[in-house]
């Protein structure tokens, strides 16, 4: 009986080796979109600009906790059909980006983007799209750089004074004891038979191969804890840098069904739309968090990416 069993357990970490080594093998087949730019100090991110160059404002795009520019894939994709140019990258250590030095803050990602967008040869000015967590690194970013923001669309996203909400904390601590597990399940390499569900967004192709590909990364999982680690931090610093110009138009979409939780949360979502002389404000409420970047719900994002083009043209 007692070899029975260690026959069995031997041929299920046999053949969970041999699936793991599969999927790690086969996420590095497809080539990744986009370049990779210096940054300075030995290190380079990967940017994905596409669509044409034109007079228009550059559409530049900030992921949220947990993956890169992948999360953008279909919202790209639906921008360049319309002939507009966007550009989405992954932060450091996510994605094909190179790790930067901790802490993770708003300060370090708002001081890495800056570097980007100067070593990239897009000039913009920008409508700066923020989803999820990306809402604090947005915020920072627009008012350390005025002159290049046009509007800003907030799809989902956090806002600093989201934290002091009821439930808020109760949320962090969760999140913080979610990266740290995946943190430590993605580095024993228990996260690579789970490949197939990567992408739980609804990408096109290629940014379905390169979200997988981060979703059994360790080295993505333990940058995505090391930010998640510091989200705290970064709402201080996104409310130090001050409230957006209400002159530039902004965009709010949201996503799910209502609920007292939701509307609670949604109502602080909507502040800076409402302080806006010119503003949008949508719920996409049959979409989730990450559905709504995708290609079956994405064109309500791009709905308030056009909105903030034609009032800042306006």
């Amino acid at each position: 009986m007692l070899r029975l069993i260690l026959l069995t357990v031997m041929g299920l970490v046999t053949a969970f080796a041999t699936v793991a080594a599969a999927t790690e093998a086969y996420s590095r087949t497809q080539p990744p979109r986009g370049r990779m730019v210096d940054i300075g100090e030995g290190r380079h991110l990967r940017l994905v600009c596409e669509g044409p160059r034109s007079e228009r404002p550059v559409v530049w795009l900030e992921s949220g906790a947990f993956s890169g520019g992948a999360d953008w894939a279909a919202i790209q994709q639906k921008l360049t059909a319309k002939g507009l140019r966007s550009c989405a990258y992954d932060r450091a250590g996510m994605g094909y980006s190179d790790v930067g030095p901790k802490p993770r803050d708003g300060n370090a990602i708002v001081g890495d983007l800056e570097k980007l967008i100067a070593a990239s040869g897009e000039t913009g000015p920008f409508v700066l799209t923020g989803h999820s967590m990306a809402g604090l690194y947005v915020r920072q970013y627009a008012l350390r750089n005025p002159g290049q923001v046009v509007g800003v669309v907030l799809v989902d996203a956090v806002t600093p004074e989201m934290i002091e909400l009821q439930g808020a904390q109760t949320f962090i601590d969760r999140m913080n004891s979610f990266a740290g597990l995946a943190s430590i399940t993605a580095s024993l390499g228990l996260t690579k038979p789970l490949y197939w569900w990567g992408d739980r967004i609804g990408l096109p192709p290629q940014g379905k191969a390169e979200k997988r590909r981060g979703f059994i990364s360790a080295r993505q999982s333990r940058s995505a804890y090391a930010e998640v680690q510091s989200w705290k931090a970064a709402a201080a610093q996104a409310e130090a840098a001050g409230r957006y110009d209400p002159a530039w138009p902004i965009a709010v979409i949201t996503a799910g069904p209502p609920s007292p939780q939701m509307d609670l949360w949604n109502s602080v979502r909507h502040a800076p739309a409402k302080a806006a002389r010119l503003h949008m404000i949508d719920n996409i409420d049959e979409a989730s968090h990450t559905t709504m970047l995708g290609l079956k719900y994405g064109d309500r994002v791009v709905a308030g990416i056009d909105f903030v083009l034609a009032a800042a043209k306006r």
